[in-house]
């Protein structure tokens, strides 16, 4: 036999011994180690649980502010009523109020206007018809927030929001500050609010 022949023999040798240890060692090729599935991902680590929400249904909505009171008795007597849809429909009823005055607008007063208020207004607009003066006209809502609320025996509620306004007349310009006071007979299903008073701080 050629030592060429020889030489292949023992490589042969060599290889298989080689394979069989590597196959006893590692094992075979039926999936990986410890039984996990081939495409899973090693676990890093076990996620934290997710907290349960609270469930917060039929809680009482908490109020703050000086007026904070006031506005749980109103939420007693109407459970509709929300400050903060109450302050954004007051900011409205300010710019269309305001407007409508400029304009001598008595229809519209007349739906939103107490009867005292009313009045009021109805005067001074007849005066600057009158006189010819120029109305005031709102440039500018710069600040709104409740000041004060209150729920009377009668079921009669009453907030008052603090108005800040920039207004102009004429050329002029001039910073406005008001309180106006709305009220609700809360044991009507009548959803709308009145101007009851108008007042300066």
């Amino acid at each position: 036999m050629s030592s060429s022949m020889i030489e292949l023999l023992l490589l042969t040798a060599i290889a298989v011994f080689v394979g069989w240890r590597l196959y006893t060692t590692l094992g075979s090729d039926a999936g990986p180690p410890e039984g996990r599935p081939r495409d899973q991902k090693p676990a890093v680590g076990n996620k934290p649980a997710t907290p349960a929400r609270e469930n917060t249904a039929g809680l009482r909505p908490a109020f703050t502010g000086p007026a904070a009171s006031g506005l749980e008795a109103i939420h007693s007597a109407d459970s509709s009523f929300d400050p903060k849809e109450f302050l954004s429909g007051a900011r409205s009823a300010y710019e269309m109020l305001v407007k409508a005055f400029a304009e001598g607008d008595r229809e519209t007063l007349g739906q939103w206007l107490d009867t005292d208020v009313y009045e009021a207004w109805d005067a001074a607009i007849a005066e600057r018809e009158k006189t010819g003066a120029e109305a005031p006209q709102l440039l500018r809502l710069k600040r709104s927030e409740i000041d004060a609320a209150d729920l009377d025996a009668g079921g009669t509620a009453r907030v008052t929001v603090r108005f800040q306004s920039e207004l102009g007349i004429g050329d002029m310009t001039r910073t406005s500050e008001e309180l106006w006071t709305f009220m609700r007979d809360t044991s009507t299903d009548d959803p709308n609010w009145l101007l009851d008073d108008v007042d300066t701080p």
